[in-house]
């Protein structure tokens, strides 16, 4: 049982500061990549990686009847949801685009309340206001503001494209395990970036060194490991606490940024970091859940 707890807590800390770490990343590979080719070459790194952990656990093919939903929920949590925040990147400062993300866990819970009558409480719904308003505070303290512009809307649009994959991919997971699912969506969304594939590779021809690495860096860590490890939590607890500890992501990525690009934190934001931090201790307090004991023990529950 302790090292189930470990597994658990290992799986949170790496959605956390892999996803954080992205922000900086996709930063740094737009300065030699459109959106929409960042997009294409790191779902290709991705999708390689993946295709050589298919062939080492000899990953079984998805039943064609399930290729709809695998296709759509592709396109949904990595087609779109790469494509829009990186558009979004391009002009959106850190925070408003780490604020918005964040709101990813909210977006995810309402709809896992209302399609699978996942059970949020009071308490988790008083976690998730703490933990937004200090994401707030992040964006406040990185001057961005919360003007309304186009490229606003792209990253929104990536949050709400995510959670739909994030609530909707659980009903597979005991067909298919986490991984196998993780592994067909990636490839489907990466089959709709091919369109965008001409160009491609003049682009990483005249790409700086720092920004191909920083493409290959997003392919192979924040798309795999934390999109694995999140179906892992979401297959044992359901949805909802698998995206709740997402509220600390855009305060690890004001850290990541400053040592990766020199982008200096205000006091305002490390305030935000610490007001976020107290919403998910308030979200994850032992009688606000399903003790992971007996989720273990009894299976994951439509109520959790």
């Amino acid at each position: 049982m302790a090292n189930k707890k470990f597994m658990i807590i290992g799986a949170h800390s790496s959605i956390i500061i892999l996803w954080a770490s992205a922000f900086p990343g996709i930063r740094a590979g737009l300065e030699s990549y459109s959106p929409e080719h960042l997009a294409l070459f790191r779902l290709l790194v991705g999708s390689a990686a993946l295709g050589v952990l298919a062939l080492l656990t000899r990953m079984r093919l998805p039943d064609i009847k399930d290729l709809p939903a695998i296709f759509i929920l592709g396109f949904l949590g990595f087609t779109v949801y790469h494509t829009a925040l990186n558009i979004g990147e391009k002009t959106v400062s850190a925070g408003p685009a780490s604020l918005i993300v964040s709101m990813t866990p909210i977006f995810s819970a309402a709809l896992a309340a209302l399609f699978l009558r996942e059970r949020f409480g009071r308490v988790r719904w008083t976690g998730s206001a703490v933990s937004f308003a200090g994401a707030a505070l992040i964006s406040l303290g990185a001057g961005g503001g919360f003007e309304i512009q186009t490229s606003i809307l792209f990253v929104l649009l990536a949050s709400i494209s995510e959670s739909i994959y994030f609530v909707f991919q659980t009903k597979y997971f005991n067909k298919y395990g986490f991984l196998s699912f993780t592994s067909y969506t990636v490839w489907a969304g990466t089959g709709f970036m091919l369109i965008y594939l001409p160009g491609l590779g003049n682009e990483i021809f005249h790409a700086s060194a720092e920004s191909t690495l920083s493409v290959i860096y997003l392919g192979i860590f924040p798309t795999v490991i934390p999109y694995i490890a999140l179906a892992f939590l979401a297959s044992i607890g359901g949805t909802s606490e698998a995206t709740s500890s997402l509220y600390l992501t855009p305060a690890i990525a004001f850290v990541i940024a400053w040592v990766w690009l020199g982008e200096v934190p205000t006091m305002l934001s490390v305030a935000g970091g610490i007001i976020a931090l107290a919403g998910v201790m308030i979200i994850h307090r032992k009688d606000s859940s399903v003790k992971v004991t007996e989720i273990f023990e009894n299976g994951p529950s439509e109520n959790i």
